[in-house]
């Protein structure tokens, strides 16, 4: 596995630089998602905009007034945070036990960095608002597209999506989150999709409101662009090994010296189990409760599609089933039982399910039903998947379902029920009337 840029480039090119270890694979992987979402969505929305489908909105702004105390301090705290962080990150001695999360969340960092690009970026505000100061400053009248604001909608998502993201991880996680509530809230790791999409999908709805943004036309222009986003988001899954993977396959075991998975002989799986049996115990809450499935790839596929090791995860798991010879401090362990990769089967399914509405969004004539489809294909995608990956499970009225069961559940018969309110809307309405305006 990749935990950071680093052991990618060194596994590729035989050597790397320390400060590759800084970018997380992860982190870089979402970072791709989110770029990706926005020339998709940007590419949509401009589409729209010339078929007349979506509007411009006139906005009054003032010009050739000069900097103001609250810029000059806003520009001044953001670049310090980026100077005292950011350059101090990289101007820290590597060392194979650094984490950048430790540091992130710690009061470390160069001041001196710090107040020099705090100053640098208050300074280049007031350089560029006196350039344009008039003696008189005066009203103007700008035309905005809704393709402009995707730069804002990103840093929504983003946002409320990281945020979403960690607390549904929490209530999934309980028993982590009750341990260790701040580390919990505040790590890079755990997060689940579903509570950032219904986050992000909150804050949008409000910021569209707010801009005169037609809300179903911008859900459909969305959809294409937050299915490719979660298939790119599920490699950086794969190639960290941050956990979120499948059930154990118990028709392998995991050779310790080249972490591949080889067929296991009878009493095998039982014997592993048993050897770590402490750890599993711990995960699983008792042996008996290890979920598995014995599913051999056929002979034209690879056995690491059907079971993987994730060898040198992000996450430690299993400790215990340390790497032979491993020098390195952190991601020395692997699992002694390959599982199923469910991150590589969603990326393959979000993929083809993203060509799949990419091809058909000119066929909907009425705003809002290429999304109900989009989240009926999402929910689909992820129920099923869920029955081969590891879960938190409620109990509820005697059925076992986990958080993502229950969501993806609620999403397929949301989209049902949208699809359904907005064609029987559209059928009966008057003739002439625009019963499909969004």
């Amino acid at each position: 596995m990749y935990p950071n840029l680093y052991y990618a480039f060194k596994d590729i090119f035989g050597r790397a630089p320390q400060w590759l270890r800084f970018i997380n694979s992860f982190g870089f992987f979402v970072a791709l998602a989110f770029i990706a979402a926005a020339v998709v969505l940007t590419k949509e929305l401009i589409r729209k905009e010339r078929e007349g489908l979506l509007q411009s909105r006139e906005e009054v702004v003032l010009i050739g007034k000069p900097a103001s105390m609250g810029e000059l301090i806003l520009n001044f705290v953001l670049g310090f945070v980026l100077g005292f962080k950011l350059v101090g990150l990289f101007l820290t001695s590597p060392d194979p036990n650094f984490k950048v999360q430790d540091f992130i969340m710690s009061g470390q960092g160069n001041w001196l960095a710090g107040l020099g690009l705090g100053l640098l970026f208050a300074g280049l505000k007031w350089y560029e608002k006196n350039k344009q100061k008039l003696p008189q400053p005066q009203e103007k009248t700008i035309r905005i597209w809704p393709h402009d604001r995707v730069g804002d909608l990103t840093i929504f998502a983003f946002i409320f999506g990281f945020v979403g993201a960690k607390i549904f991880n929490s209530f999934e996680t309980w028993d982590d989150f009750v341990r260790d509530p701040i580390g919990s809230l505040f790590s890079f790791s755990g997060l689940t999709f579903y509570g950032g999409l219904i986050c992000a999908a909150l804050a949008i709805w409000w910021y569209a409101r707010k801009h005169g943004i037609g809300f179903w036309q911008l859900n459909d222009a969305a959809a294409p662009a937050l299915m490719l986003a979660y298939a790119i988001g599920r490699i950086g899954c794969q190639v960290s090994g941050d956990g979120d993977w499948g059930i154990l396959n118990s028709a392998y075991i995991t050779d310790i010296n080249s972490g591949k998975a080889v067929l296991a002989q009878t009493g095998d799986y039982e014997r592993v189990t048993r050897q770590f049996s402490s750890a599993y115990a711990s995960e699983f809450h008792g042996l008996e409760h290890v979920p598995h499935l014995a599913v051999k790839a056929p002979g034209f596929l690879p056995d690491w599609l059907f079971a993987y090791s994730y060898r040198g995860n992000v996450i430690n798991a299993m400790n215990g089933s340390r790497i032979p010879n491993c020098m390195e401090a952190d991601y020395c362990n692997q699992l002694p039982i390959p599982v199923f990769p469910t991150p590589v089967y969603e990326t393959l399914m979000c993929l083809g399910l993203f060509f799949v509405l990419w091809a058909i969004r000119k066929r909907f004539k009425t705003p809002g039903n290429l999304f109900a489809v989009y989240l009926i294909l999402n929910g689909l995608e992820r129920f099923l998947i869920e029955h081969i990956r590891v879960n938190s499970q409620y109990t509820i009225l005697g059925f076992h379902p986990t958080q993502a069961e229950l969501i993806s559940a609620g999403l397929v018969i949301s989209g049902v029920a949208i699809l359904w309110a907005l064609n029987r809307r559209k059928t009966g309405a008057r003739p002439g009337s625009d019963a499909s305006a969004g």
